[in-house]
């Protein structure tokens, strides 16, 4: 997902301490992809559950949502999901379907990224999403395009981890692996409509793999 997130910014012209980030769905997957946007560099990220905009100090969290509520919402913005859209550049659904509205989208700021990745019906119909204003649209499906696939990153970064002999998978690895995907679209080949390569791309697992491998040695966490 960071892979097309960062292809998508050339797109855009826009830099990810810069933009408005908000995620639905807080469970594992929401809470991992806020915490590695975090990580990346983004400042400011709004995550979202069925009862609206996470927020420190909100009652009846669990504890992945009340350790995430201390890094994200820093502004400490309290309201739901519509409220939270307004004025965002980038929305990422890991949640469920048809929760995101047109008139959402057209609340966000201009050239919107939209990845609603919930599957088999996604946060939003791509179709709706593009007539509503979305600039850049990404799913979990292999019916639109810009499918965000985790195969992509899989075979790549096991192969490289074992050929570094890691003895763990670090961060930095992880960022090895989505610029490395990322990279495998040429400036030539980049458009609204191909920020990622395919799959089957073997280009992709090849160049994952070689970069991990160089992050893994880099950072020391190979085997003696």
């Amino acid at each position: 997902m960071v892979a097309a997130l960062i292809n998508a910014l050339k797109l855009v012209d826009k830099k990810i301490e810069d933009i408005k980030i908000v995620i639905n769905g807080a469970g594992a997957a929401g809470i991992s992809i806020c915490r590695y946007l975090l990580s990346y560099g983004a400042q400011n990220v709004l995550i979202c559950d069925r009862k609206g905009i996470i927020c420190e100090g909100d009652e009846g969290l669990n504890p992945a949502q009340e350790d995430i509520s201390h890094c994200a919402n820093k502004e400490h913005v309290h309201g739901l999901l519509k409220d939270a859209m307004v004025g965002a550049d980038v929305f990422i659904g890991v949640s469920g379907p048809n929760c995101v509205t047109p008139e959402m989208i057209k609340s966000m700021n201009e050239k919107s990224i939209v990845f609603p990745l919930a599957n088999p019906v996604p946060e939003i119909n791509p179709d709706l999403a593009k007539e509503a204003g979305a600039y850049i649209i990404g799913t979990g499906s292999s019916e639109y395009a810009n499918q965000i696939n985790n195969v992509l990153v899989f075979p790549g970064l096991f192969r490289g981890a074992i050929d570094a002999r890691a003895k763990t998978i670090n961060r930095e690895m992880m960022v090895a692996a989505s610029e490395g995907i990322a990279s495998c679209v040429s400036k030539e080949e980049l458009n609204r409509d191909f920020i990622l390569p395919y799959p089957y791309d073997k280009r992709a697992h090849v160049c994952v793999a070689e970069k991990v491998k160089e992050a893994a040695i880099r950072t020391g966490v190979v085997k003696k």
